[in-house]
This record gives structure tokens, sequence and C-alpha cells, in this order.
């Protein structure tokens, strides 16, 4: 088996199939994070992992088994950081991989927009995810992993 492993925030992912089906395809195993159980498929490459309710648990285990050898998904801006800085390869649910030249300006509109919604102004939320997104994302895990694997 692989040394490489996928980490899921997985909470709010709209893609844990499309994950499935790569990692299955890749023989690489996946760990499944989140605050709650949830239905997962009976795989021996699935692995569930329950935190705590506590903030941020979940985003604090997978920051923390984050490295080199791992490909992180997950849609939150501060978690793809620390992961980014723990070496991993960071890809969002709309297949759009989170760099280190690009997180910088991601963590700049996230505060922006913060500050925004704060000061009142209705701003609009992301794009709603489309069957594009979907596509995307299983071609750039699949790209990811190819690349780790060629390592």
């Amino acid at each position: 088996m692989s040394a490489l492993r996928i980490l899921v925030d997985a909470d709010a992912c709209p893609v844990k199939e499309e994950i499935y089906k790569v990692a299955f395809r890749r023989n690489v195993p996946v760990d499944v994070v989140s605050n709650s159980r949830m239905r997962l498929p009976e795989h021996p490459l699935v692995n569930r992992v329950i935190v705590d309710s506590g903030f941020d648990a979940a985003d604090d285990w997978i920051a923390e088994h984050s490295s080199t050898d791992t490909v992180v998904i997950t849609a939150d801006i501060l978690l793809a950081d620390r992961a980014l800085k723990a070496g991993a390869t960071v890809i969002a649910p709309t297949g759009k991989p989170f760099t280190g030249n690009s997180i910088g300006a991601a963590i700049a509109t996230r505060a922006i927009m913060a500050d925004l919604r704060a000061g009142g102004d209705v701003v609009g939320g992301p794009t709603p995810f489309a069957k594009a997104d979907r596509s995307r994302f299983l071609s750039a895990l699949d790209e990811a992993l190819v690349r780790l694997e060629r390592r």
C-alpha cells in the first residue's frame, strides 16, 4: 500500500463519492474527518475519524496529520494554509488547487469579505456547486495523486 493518504474535511464536502472513486482506483487510503458520524462505504481504504465538537477540532486533526504524502480536500482557506505549511497538496471541492502562490490572496479576500459582512454589507457567497466543479475536482485529485506517486 502507498504511503500516500487523502485527508477529507468531510462535514460540508460535496465530493466524497468522487474521492472514494479515485482512492479505490489508485489504492490510496482516505481519512474522512468530521465532528459527527456520517455514512461511509465499508472499505478497507476508508477510515472514519470522528473528532470532538470543539471549535476547529477537525481542522486541527487534519493539520496535525498533513505532510508531503497527503492530499487534503477542503474548502476552508485557513485549513488549506495550515496544510500547505505542513507540505500537503491541497484541493478545494471545486477542483481548484490551493498553492503557496495562491493562498495569500485567498486569505486576504476571505478577510475582506468577513469585514464587509461584519459592517453590514450584503455580499454574495460562493457560487453554487456545479457539475463542472465535480468533473474538475475528479481530474485535479487524480492528477495530484499521480504527481505524488511519481516523486
